[in-house]
């Protein structure tokens, strides 16, 4: 890497942002253009990625050979196991050097009348930039619909296709979710609206098939944008579904599947701080609940109960230890998932009273729900994956639980199974708190003495659990003697609701004390260099890695950052921007003092300092709806301007791609091997 070469050098600008008597400046402000079209903005950002280019040239062979490498332990041609749903059986097929999957149905499992759906790659290949989002079939069977996204900023239209014909319809619906409910009339569908500054679902439509989206009715407008708005069916497909979701709150309305034209009704009276997910199967609702209950509890109602909550009925009572997850209905049983010290299972509660868990046996795994679109089946399907064990997909029988493997995904090349080992530990916090790791490394290549490079992956936000699973393209960092650890730190569920709860708000803190306790833990006991630590986090894993960075500088040697939400408090302050009022209740609102407080003592962009810092590679898309361009362009600008140290710290844009980075199987596994190839190298 050549440190001779001289960064880009940002234009400062000083912009003063004033509130609760606090001043802070911004000297990079400027660098924010919604519409993407500032020449300045642009140049600059040209200039950051022929920086990168040059300054990462030495290790570009390294790169194409790890690209390489992931690439050729991909199967080129391969399909989905088909699943029935209704007259049909579904699946999807890949060939080549295809970068998309094209979706076929049969009328029997064995492939029988074979139809195409849909070919994506067809579709795609006249965009820089291609994303299917949801994919459906009217109850028909007669009419697919699909959406796709073409910018990245994860901005829907919705098609529809006549299968009977093959033509496309003349309906086009813009600026969606990407979500779209049949009515069991197979005229009339419904779909969820984007507000298109600040990215948000509001407004619920319902359009008629034949007329144009001018026409359609708006049926509901949720005012509160501190809620997430989505669709959805019963599981006996007799309700349509309204669903809102703020982080702490559920709010849910429906109508008869069979009167698409009548009013939404409210299915429960709402409350603040009541989360819950119901559904319905015959007379039965069945309610995942947190009444009274804070790792949640299964309940049921009929239709002349479900709104009046003290009416409900206990099917599985609330346990401390326990979170319960979700519940899959079945005509026969109930599919439960839960989650005790971490780790997921399956409990099958069958209609006689027999309950039968289903087991695996890797001491760290993910598992979860396959597609089990039909509930008179009397087997379902979980995907099952370790961090040494590719994704298999099982069958479970719902009467013996006996299972079958139906798939398991084949690695090419000399991968076996036996030469890498994985644990799952638990660190102690400097508070005490018992932090879960999970660990997989090549055994022959693991020394529990302290010589291994070690590569710690976060994320810590929004109650998700980043759970162990196989990823082959991590096998190129192994087979090289990395050890690479997953930190289960606070603001995920691993460890029931509370372990989300301490990791949000004013609670935050926590989030990056645990992965830095977590890091100081595994070198202590052996398991990496410390002069070969690396951590990568992406979204809120990049806001992690920004915290850490400021927090601890001296105990990594590289940092990955990629789509980092950086800039916290300057974002959670406008409202204009993507996803602002919905994340209140996860991050605080610094509207008020002490959130602001709370916000202003970790934001990365307001902590720069300085200071040392370690090596860094920082990426981002251009288009990002999740996590705009400019808080990462401005945090390297400030970067740069601080840091004391001569170590590397590259910015790479992608002007094509969104929050997700490059699409396609095979063009996302440049941004992988990049990593991985900077994180080689530095060791």
């Amino acid at each position: 890497m050549n440190k001779s070469l001289l960064a880009p050098v940002a234009v400062m600008q000083p912009h003063s942002m004033s509130i609760h008597g606090h001043t802070r400046c911004d000297n990079y402000y400027w660098m924010r253009d919604d519409k993407r079209t500032d020449s300045k903005v642009i140049e600059h950002l040209n200039a950051e990625n022929a920086y990168c280019n040059a300054m990462l040239r030495e290790q570009k062979p390294l790169e194409d050979k790890i690209f390489n490498e992931l690439k050729s332990r991909i199967v080129k041609d391969d399909n989905s196991v088909p699943a029935k749903d209704g007259a049909y059986w579904y699946h999807s097929e890949i060939t080549g050097e295809q970068e998309y999957s094209s979706y076929y149905r049969a009328t029997s499992k064995s492939g029988e009348n074979k139809e195409l759906l849909l070919n994506v790659n067809k579709v795609a290949e006249q965009h820089e930039f291609f994303e299917l989002g949801e994919f459906s079939i009217s109850p028909n069977d007669n009419i697919l619909s699909y959406s796709q996204d073409i910018e990245g900023r994860r901005i829907f239209s919705i098609l529809l296709k006549d299968l009977t014909t093959g033509e496309y319809l003349s309906d086009q619906l813009h600026n969606t979710e990407g979500q779209l409910v049949w009515a069991n009339d197979n005229q009339t569908v419904f779909y969820v609206k984007k507000d298109l500054q600040t990215l948000l679902g509001t407004q619920v439509y319902r359009h008629k098939l034949g007329t144009s989206q001018e026409e359609d009715v708006l049926v509901y407008e949720e005012e509160d944008h501190s809620f997430y708005l989505s669709l959805s069916n019963s599981r006996d497909e007799s309700l349509l579904f309204i669903n809102l979701h703020a982080t702490d709150t559920t709010d849910t309305w429906f109508i008869d599947a069979n009167l698409p034209d009548s009013e939404f009704e409210q299915l429960v009276e709402f409350e603040e701080e009541h989360e819950y997910d119901a559904d319905k199967l015959g007379d039965t609702f069945y309610i995942v609940t947190n009444y009274n209950a804070k790792n949640f509890r299964l309940m049921k109602a009929d239709a002349t109960t479900i709104g009046q909550r003290e009416q409900w009925t206990d099917v599985i009572a609330h346990r401390d230890n326990v979170l319960l997850e979700g519940v899959e209905l079945f005509d026969s049983c109930l599919v439960v998932t839960e989650r005790e010290l971490g780790q997921i299972r399956f409990i099958i509660y069958n209609n006689d009273g027999t309950v039968l868990p289903l087991t695996f046996d890797d001491p760290c795994y993910y598992a979860c729900l396959g597609d089990n679109p039909e509930p008179q089946s009397t087997s379902v399907r979980i995907y099952y994956s370790s961090l040494t064990t590719p994704g298999t997909l099982f069958e479970f029988d719902l009467n013996n639980g006996q299972s079958t493997i139906l798939k398991q995904q084949k690695v090419l090349g000399e991968f076996k199974q036996q030469d890498y080992g994985c644990e799952r530990l638990f660190v102690t916090a400097r508070d005490g708190i018992q932090v879960p790791v999970s660990l997989v490394y090549n055994k022959s290549l693991f020394n529990k003495d302290g010589t291994n490079p070690l590569l710690q992956y976060g994320y810590g936000a929004y109650g998700i659990t980043i759970d162990p699973s196989f990823c082959s393209h991590t096998l190129s960092l192994l087979d090289r003697g990395f050890v690479y650890a997953i930190a289960h730190i606070r603001g995920s569920e691993m460890l029931g609701r509370h372990w989300y709860e301490q990791g949000r708000t004013q609670h935050k803190q926590n989030t990056f004390n645990d992965f830095i306790d977590v890091s100081k833990s595994l070198i202590a006991q052996g398991y990496g260099d410390k002069e070969k630590l690396f951590a990568s986090g992406g979204s809120a894993g990049g806001l992690l890695m920004g915290a850490i960075i400021n927090q601890a500088p001296a105990l990594y040697r590289g940092i990955g950052a990629h789509v980092p939400f950086v800039d916290v408090l300057t974002t959670m302050l406008d409202e204009s921007i993507p996803l602002t009022t919905n994340e209140y209740d996860e991050w605080g609102n610094p509207n008020e003092k002490a959130d602001y407080q709370t916000i202003l003592a970790y934001s990365p962009m307001d902590n720069v300092k300085r200071q040392d810092y370690p090596n860094m590679l920082v990426t981002t898309g251009l288009h990002d709806s999740q996590v705009q361009y400019f808080e990462p362009m401005k945090w390297v600008a400030k970067l740069r301007e601080y840091k004391t140290d001569d170590n590397i710290l590259v910015f790479k844009t992608d002007m094509e791609s969104g929050h997700g980075g490059a699409s396609g199987r095979f063009k996302s596994l440049h941004d992988k091997a990049l990593e991985m190839a900077f994180f080689i190298d530095l060791a």
